[in-house]
């Protein structure tokens, strides 16, 4: 697995906490707590990579540096 910056948050709306990887854009996963959330956004993380592909789309390299937040 690349090793692709995650993300985790709470969100009120949703009662859930949220994992993003803004480095595959659109790549989101949910979970009650944060080893759930982490453990889908590896399995949603996987399988856009693995869509990608499939597509015959470019998958962004890792940066393997913390993003700036905007």
């Amino acid at each position: 697995m690349y090793k692709y910056e995650i993300i985790l948050y709470w969100s009120n709306e949703d009662q859930a906490v949220v994992a993003e990887a803004p480095e595959l854009p659109g790549c989101m996963a949910h979970g009650d707590d944060h080893e759930r959330a982490l453990s889908n956004i590896k399995a949603a993380m996987q399988f856009w990579i693995d869509r990608a592909r499939e597509l015959g789309r470019p998958v962004p390299q890792p940066k393997g540096e913390r993003l700036m937040p905007a």
